[in-house]
C-alpha cells in the first residue's frame, strides 16, 4: 500500500504500520474504497479494535489513527 491517496487535504494516519496521507478519505469505508479492496475479503482494525463492516461508513478517521487491513483467507 502506498501513501498519498484520494484527493487533496492532508491527514496522516498509520496504515498497516506505514505512515500514509489519507487525503479526502474521511471514514473507514472511504479508505477501503480508495485502496479498491473487496470489503468481503478484509477485516479492519481501528486503533486496535476490530470494526464491523456495517460500521465502516460511520467511523471517521482522525489524524494519528492506527488502521490495520487484515486479509481474510479461507482454506482447508
Amino acid at each position: 500500500m502506498t501513501a498519498d491517496i484520494c484527493g487533496d487535504a492532508e491527514m496522516k494516519i498509520s496504515l498497516n504500520g506505514e505512515s500514509v496521507d489519507t487525503r479526502e478519505a474521511k471514514t473507514l469505508a472511504e479508505l477501503v474504497d480508495c485502496y479498491q479492496l473487496s470489503p468481503q475479503s478484509i477485516l479492519v482494525e481501528h486503533n486496535g479494535l476490530a470494526v464491523h463492516r456495517h460500521e465502516w461508513s460511520e467511523r471517521p478517521l482522525a489524524e494519528g489513527d492506527r488502521i490495520e487491513f487484515i486479509r481474510v483467507v479461507a482454506g482447508g
